[in-house]
């Protein structure tokens, strides 16, 4: 399947689920506490101590929010020398990180970290060079690697087996979204990110959280997420 194609069908296929799971979500629970400017992602229910997904899922979903919101600034404001079909291809990688975002978020319903926000979060951009075909790929490189690694770490936390099914189809698509971006600044260098052991990286919250809090216009806390 041609990139562009593979790109619509998995979008595709995510927008269908967003659409079903929106219909069906109970919105009962409350959202992720946020407390002077911290958003805290807890894992753990406050009654039974039990491990939930909750805390991860807003967690992707934050992860989601930033890929989608950098494409978004991208795309609203290419730089001049892209090449031709490149913004093609990064109006496609904004299309599907804006539906994984959605998904996410139709998944959580009340429980998304953002309900309580006073207003969507502003992500900040100015440590990237945005201006330039280079410096717009290697942030998406950068971002990409970021997401796929954190999906990676982030499996083995999860608790219901629907919702890892649903974070390992994100997984596959953020994977592909990488050896896209890969190829494209370098040829013949799309699995450059895999290990001896043929495996991705895999990062912990922690880890994750700590690559990107430049971009992060709050203090995000995952200390009270399962770390096994």
């Amino acid at each position: 399947m041609q990139r562009r194609s593979f790109f619509r069908a998995a979008g595709a296929t995510l927008a269908t689920s967003t659409l079903v799971l929106a219909g069906c979500k109970d919105d009962e629970e409350p959202a992720t506490p946020v407390v002077n400017n911290v958003i805290a992602f807890n894992g753990f229910d406050t009654t039974t101590r039990q491990p939930i997904d909750d805390g991860v899922l807003n967690y992707a979903y934050l992860l989601e929010q930033l890929e989608a919101a950098f494409y978004q600034k991208v795309v609203a404001s290419p730089p001049a020398d892209l090449l031709p079909g490149e913004l093609a291809y990064l109006t496609d990688l904004r299309d599907h990180e804006l539906i994984h975002r959605e998904y996410l978020k139709a998944l959580l319903g009340s429980k998304a970290y953002d309900v309580s926000l006073a207003a969507p979060l502003e992500f900040n951009f100015s440590s990237l060079t945005l201006t330039t075909r280079v410096g717009v790929w290697t942030a998406a490189r950068q971002l990409e690697d970021i997401g796929v690694a954190a999906y990676n770490g982030a499996g083995k936390l999860l608790v219901v087996t629907s919702n890892l099914l649903a974070l390992g189809k994100l997984a596959s698509v953020e994977a592909r979204h990488a050896a896209l971006v890969h190829e494209i600044l370098q040829s013949d260098s799309f699995a450059s990110t895999v290990g001896a052991d043929g495996l991705d990286d895999a990062k912990t919250p922690t880890e994750v959280i700590e690559l990107i809090k430049s971009f992060l216009p709050v203090e995000v806390s995952v200390a009270a997420l399962p770390t096994t």
